[in-house]
């Protein structure tokens, strides 16, 4: 309940503003919403408060267990929504449904079951007794008045109902609004004159029109992505369902299941806008997908489609650039770290190596750095597979390995171009290791990337791929590891308790552990109950001084080498981490699960 409306209820006599502390008072201890403790607590009737709602929302009210409701239209709502936001969906006619709440006010639900069904929503005030004895009734399984509506978030789990499939595929036309799709202007690389003529080819082979229903599916879940703030899509087909998940904060979650019967035609739609062969069903293909929004901004889409069991699996990976975050000082790093890597970027040659696994934000932290370092004095030059992002007065190239355009080719070409930096997306064999060490050695500034778990890992790493120690020692001025953890929603952010020896297993000294402060997201609407909302960087940043040049000279072993390294200043991830949880950025759970122990 808003504090205007506990001054309604009081400015109305019927609470106090004494029963309105003791209800808040409740609530705090027990849990729960406002309203149903100021009725349990007996300082309003349930009738009352009905009423009261009813008149200040201006929207019917209604008794739901008068009311017997159609099995068909409890599916268009999951039952993990209905539990979490207190709703039931009433009736459906035509493209009208309409949805019983505890709170009609709460515009951010109603968008959802809008987006979610395709239908427009009509908001009708119930009480909150009645709407738990209704999602027992009609969703089963045990709950609470206290329980339900304070749950944390649980992604959606949506499938369409036979009675919406067959309007689907009877030519159902959703809603504008449903999508969003407004201001979306679909371009598909030239290709729009062709793509009437293709579609009339595929309707003709699948027995499916990709007409309205389709594309606006298509178009709803392409956008529903980029406002959630996904960095990749999967569409999935199994034998019974098609479902689609959402990676969101480096963590993937289900939104929905469409019907199978149109798992093909949305796959050719995706490869139609992507400009791939919609009959080639067996072998893997790779394109991409651009789309223009309102206000000038641009999305693109890079879309990989490989053949498996039920069908063809697709995912989209969204490359947004103007939510790109090149600023290198935003990117998490600790004071000391950055001002080490700043220093390394800023010398003229040498090698600098960043490692981390697939999705720790490598390509981001190069980036920032070419583009601190992205003057007319300089000639930059990139070999990526595949170039995620274009930048202005940076040569990028785009590898081709088919037709023998490879890394090591590349480096070879770029050194004959009069570079003064070069970057090479990932260095992965002995080949492209000796010339990227070599063009270090012979006046140029080289970037790149190696997989391997920390940063002294990375000099064996080199080793076992053919390169001298002696070589590593005087081209590799600095080595970088990174993670990327979650970030805690700051608009549910509170301090939690913890036990102690969580803390101690996670690093932190004995003596620390009384006053050391823990936070975590306990879910809001921003954060769609998660309590995580972004991401941010941890770091392990390694200068390669004389002690640890010495020690690769003599094939000393990783651990040896860490522990110079953290001797010498060097933060592990793991300490990074610590950090960022001291700060309140991030929580225990989100560094235990992406950094290993110190050893």
């Amino acid at each position: 309940m808003s504090e205007r409306l506990a001054e309604l209820l009081i400015k109305k006599n019927y609470i106090t503003p004494d029963q309105i502390k003791k209800a808040t008072d409740e609530q705090k201890l027990k849990g729960g919403r406002l309203e149903s403790n100021l009725v349990r607590l007996g300082f309003i009737k349930e009738d009352e408060l009905l009423s009261f709602l009813s008149a200040q929302y201006r929207v019917p009210s209604v008794k739901l267990s008068k009311i017997e409701i159609n099995p068909n239209v409890i599916k268009l709502v999951p039952s993990s929504i209905a539990k979490k936001y207190l709703i039931i969906p009433m009736n459906r006619v035509g493209p009208k449904l309409t949805l019983a709440m505890a709170d009609p006010s709460n515009i951010v639900v109603i968008d959802e079951v809008k987006f979610m069904t395709g239908f427009n929503v009509e908001s009708v005030v119930a009480s909150e007794t009645e709407i738990v004895d209704a999602i027992k009734k009609y969703y089963g399984g045990g709950g609470s008045l206290a329980g339900m509506g304070s749950q944390t978030f649980q992604a959606t789990d949506y499938t369409l109902d036979d009675e919406t499939n067959s309007l689907l595929n009877g030519g159902l036309l959703l809603d504008d609004d449903s999508v969003n799709v407004d201001d979306f202007d679909t371009l598909v690389h030239g290709a729009v004159d062709n793509v009437e003529v293709v579609e009339t080819q595929l309707s003709a082979e699948e027995g499916v029109e990709i007409e309205g229903p389709i594309i606006k599916i298509v178009n709803g879940i392409l956008i529903k992505a980029i406002k959630l703030g996904a960095s990749d899509i999967h569409f999935e087909p199994y034998e019974r369902s098609f479902r689609i998940r959402y990676r969101i904060d480096g963590v993937l979650r289900r939104d929905m299941s469409l019907p199978i019967q149109i798992k093909n035609a949305i796959v050719s739609r995706l490869k139609i806008m992507a400009r791939l062969d919609i009959a080639e069903r067996r072998l893997p293909q790779d394109g991409r997908i651009k789309l223009r929004l309102g206000k000038g901004r641009e999305m693109d889409f890079r879309v990989s489609v490989i053949p498996i069991l039920f069908g063809e699996k697709v995912v989209l990976r969204l490359l947004d650039k103007s939510a790109l975050q090149l600023d290198m000082t935003k990117l998490g790093f600790e004071e000391s770290s950055l001002e080490d890597l700043r220093n390394a970027i800023h010398r003229p040659v040498g090698m600098i190596l960043v490692t981390g696994p697939t999705g720790s934000g490598k390509t981001t932290t190069l980036y920032s750095a070419l583009s601190e370092l992205n003057k007319e004095t300089e000639n930059i030059i990139t070999a990526e597979d595949p170039i995620e992002y274009n930048f202005m007065g940076i040569n990028q190239v785009q590898m081709h390995e088919e037709i023998g355009l490879t890394f090591a080719s590349s480096l070879r070409s770029f050194l004959r171009q009069d570079p003064d930096i070069i970057m090479v997306g990932e260095i992965r064999d002995f080949e492209t290791a000796q010339i990227a060490v070599q063009a270090a050695l012979t006046g140029h500034l080289v970037l790149s990337t190696v997989h391997t778990n920390d940063a002294p890992g990375t000099v064996t790493r080199l080793i076992d791929m053919g390169i001298e120690p002696f070589l590593i020692s005087s081209a590799v001025i600095l080595i970088l590891a990174q993670r990327l953890v979650r970030k805690i929603c700051m608009d549910c952010r509170e301090p939690i308790k913890v036990h102690p020896q969580l803390l101690i297993d996670l690093g932190i000294l004995p003596d620390e552990v009384k006053s050391f402060p823990v936070y975590k997201g306990k879910g809001c609407p921003i954060c769609n109950g998660t309590g995580y909302k972004g991401r941010v960087g941890l770091y392990e940043v390694m200068p390669m001084k004389d002690e640890i040049k010495e020690l690769i000279l003599s094939r000393a072993s990783t651990s040896e080498m860490k522990k110079e390294a953290i001797r010498l200043g060097m933060k592990t991830l793991r300490q990074s981490g610590i950090f960022k949880i001291k700060d309140g950025v991030t929580t225990v759970e989100e560094v235990l699960r992406t950094t290993m122990e110190d050893r």
